[in-house]
């Protein structure tokens, strides 16, 4: 295990994620959705307190908490008061190592993933953007989290209750805070609840070739939800601040390419933009466009254009207004303990080390024009991954043009 951390002056907050590797990639064949019904599961009490006795510790704290299961890793996060930081890890560790997992309270957790699965019927452009990720990532790792409802029905509390044996381990797992705290009894205190933690890493589903393609999921609706993927760098990669860049122009706010183009100039989407994604190993430029069935073909046909059209005629103009977008929202992010706590774990995941929001600015600022292009060049608009949700398919010649 890991520990990580970063002060933040003026704060009287601290915010923890901890990162377990625990994730979709080791749910177990056919029973997928199972780190999401453990996610659950491990709230419904520990450590001797029932789920009423485990609720009212954490909301008498000031504990703001939130869960989320991720291709790797299940995450913890929790904010509060600085001063009861130590109380709040106690909780977590009984949480993580102690939880109660009793039979009674499964049926429901499993039941609140379920539900969480009949809720993207009414969102699908959520919907569109899940299924999307799966087509485009290696299997596992793109998997929608909740699983399907099938194996969701294959998943019993006594075969649940050996995999957290088997996945809730300390051996990948990090610990990142970020606010007020004093790092000497951080330290002490994290050797405290979880220095003597030893459970072997699970094993991992070895990740297969993504199904790709192009996808027509039929809905009688009003509504055309389309979305593409295609290649991009991961976090990791020299390029990436290029890559940042590029899709600041293409979609950073209401004067980007995407919005003037596809729904100022010519009415066509509700909505439309493009947001970069990254695994450790994988990562993608994910558009999405919604509009009404009459208007579909010629969205695509534009927002596809408008794609391609980004590696040739960047200008000056727009790459210092992606800077400035890109730079402001790192700074809204570093007045977020939660947000800061979450980011340094993800560069410690990616990076194995930690990057000052200085350091990022200094490297967005550093990026050229031609830099952009380049990467680009490199990785062109092309090989699109696709799926549509609406009444009628789209002609995707233009995917191939």
């Amino acid at each position: 295990m890991t520990l990580v951390a970063e002060s933040v002056a003026d704060v009287s907050s601290s915010a923890i994620t901890i990162s377990i590797p625990a994730g979709v990639r080791f749910d177990p064949v056919g029973r997928e959705g199972s780190a999401a019904v453990l996610a659950e599961w491990c709230f419904r009490g520990a450590g001797g307190r029932d789920t009423r006795g485990l609720n009212d510790a954490l909301d008498s704290l000031g504990c703001q908490h939130h869960e989320n299961v991720m291709s790797r890793h299940m995450v913890f996060s929790a904010t509060q008061l600085w001063r009861n930081l130590s109380c709040v890890l106690e909780l977590y560790a009984d949480i993580l190592r102690r939880p109660l997992l009793a039979d009674e309270p499964f049926a429901l957790s499993r039941e609140l993933i379920a539900q969480d699965i009949e809720a993207l019927e009414d969102e699908p452009a959520r919907k569109a953007m899940m299924l999307l990720r799966e087509k485009f990532y290696p299997d596992p790792l793109g998997r929608c989290v909740y699983g399907t409802p099938e194996s969701l029905a294959a998943i019993s509390a006594e075969g649940l209750r050996a995999h957290a044996g088997r996945c809730m381990s300390p051996d990948g797992a990090i610990i990142s805070v970020a606010g007020k705290f004093d790092y000497d009894q951080l330290l002490d205190l994290v050797g405290e609840h979880f220095g003597d933690w030893s459970v072997d890493a699970p094993p991992a589903r070895e990740p297969v070739e993504p199904a790709g393609g192009i996808t027509h999921i039929q809905k009688d609706s009003a509504q055309t939800h389309i979305t593409l993927a295609h290649r991009t760098v991961t976090l990791s990669d020299e390029q990436y601040y290029a890559a940042r860049l590029g899709a600041t122009v293409l979609s950073g706010g209401m004067s980007s390419r995407l919005f003037t183009e596809v729904r100022e100039k010519r009415g066509l989407v509700y909505h439309v933009s493009t947001s970069y994604h990254s695994l450790k190993d994988h990562a993608g430029m994910f558009t999405y466009a919604g509009t009404v069935p009459p208007k579909a073909q010629e969205t695509l046909e534009v927002t596809v254009g408008e794609l391609r059209r980004l590696a040739g005629d960047i200008t000056e103009a727009e790459m210092a207004k992606a800077r400035t977008q890109l730079k402001s929202s790192l700074v809204m992010q570093g007045e977020s303990t939660s947000a800061r706590a979450g980011a340094i774990s993800v560069d410690w995941r990616h990076l194995k080390r930690l990057r000052s929001l200085t350091e990022i600015s200094d490297a967005v600022d550093a990026v050229s024009v031609e830099q952009v292009r380049e990467h680009l060049a490199d990785f062109p608009a092309e090989d699109f991954v696709m799926l549509v949700i609406g009444p009628e398919p789209i002609d995707t010649s233009c995917l191939s043009a």
